[in-house]
């Protein structure tokens, strides 16, 4: 497996969403790792705050304010960080939006919002990025955050089937670069402590009418934020610069999944048993002209690999090959 991203110090990333939450705990983490990042930014405040943090590192660090979903901004984007830092070496796809609406409750516009931002934006990144990584020739990695909502369907049905989208996207870029020296990760995490639930700030006008989600859930909201004013310092989840520190190693160590929340490992497991046990297997066998037909679908060989990199974790949970 590649892994030309192991030494990451003065390698240049790009993360959007990069000015506060996951975001940001993943800047500050590239940025003590000796890399320069930059990052993508939407709300002013936000950006003067994570510079406050990154203060003495300046020099390492460069602000772009662009929405993920604007594609001529995305490509401009691409061509400033080139241009600041030279060449691209990580992409992490992070910014997105947590619209906690169900399918049935969801309206045109929640679809839209959320499908552009959480799945529109990660394509328009590697559509952007991608081709800079690809042309220095000397190896990368494209990270795009998911979540727990992507492995286990939760009741937020429209974030949960965009952040499902998420992973189905890696997985399917991982194959495709896998004889690359470009690495692919998805990351998976729980609750981390971000401004996600105020999403709302910078939802276009145009797509401004939308159904609130249940009333237990508005209020459910609205107690949090009383509780916890502040979102990113005190909240229940975990510290953003904890959940960095994952995303780096997985990129040190080429992890196809990133899970930093083993408390849903009974959710995944159980949804995997309930995959594998729906397959009858008392039926007669399939014509041996499909099968090969089929061969390189039915047993893609990243899966196996990945199987059995995983298999090699030592008891403390890092893989052989780390150091």
């Amino acid at each position: 497996m590649q892994q030309s991203m192991r030494d990451v110090t003065g390698k240049v990333a790009f993360v959007t969403g990069g000015s506060s939450g996951l975001g940001l705990g993943i800047v500050r983490t590239f940025v003590e790792a000796g890399m320069k990042v930059a990052f993508s930014y939407r709300t002013a405040s936000h950006r003067d705050r994570a510079m406050r943090l990154l203060a003495g590192r300046e020099e390492r660090v460069h602000p772009i304010c662009v929405d993920v979903a604007d594609r001529p901004g995305m490509a401009a984007a691409a061509e400033e960080v080139k241009a600041h830092f030279g060449k691209v070496h990580i992409l992490v796809n992070n910014a997105a939006v947590g619209l906690i609406t169900g399918l049935a409750e969801a309206t045109y516009d929640d679809w839209d919002w959320a499908r552009s931002v959480n799945i529109d934006g990660v394509f328009n990144g590697i559509y952007a990025f991608l081709p800079l990584i690809r042309a220095h020739g000397e190896g990368g990695h494209i990270v795009s955050v998911s979540s727990m909502g992507g492995l286990v369907a939760a009741k937020a049905g429209v974030y949960s089937a965009t952040k499902f989208a998420v992973v189905g996207m890696m997985e399917g870029l991982r194959t495709e670069l896998r004889e690359s020296n470009i690495g692919v990760s998805v990351y998976c995490p729980g609750g981390i402590n971000s401004n996600i639930r105020d999403s709302n700030r910078n939802r276009p006008a145009h797509l401004g009418d939308t159904r609130l989600p249940g009333q237990d859930l508005v209020d459910f909201l609205e107690d949090l934020r009383r509780r916890v004013p502040d979102p990113e310092r005190d909240g229940p989840g975990m510290d953003p610069l904890e959940a960095g520190a994952w995303v780096l190693r997985g990129v040190q160590n080429n992890d196809m999944f990133i899970l930093s929340h083993p408390e849903f490992e009974p959710a995944v497991r159980d949804r995997s048993e309930a995959l594998l046990g729906s397959f009858r297997m008392d039926g007669p066998p399939a014509p041996q002209a499909r099968l090969d037909e089929e061969r390189d679908v039915l047993r893609p060989a990243m899966y196996v690999e990945e199987r059995d990199r995983v298999r090699s974790r030592t008891p403390s949970g890092r893989l052989d090959i780390a150091t």
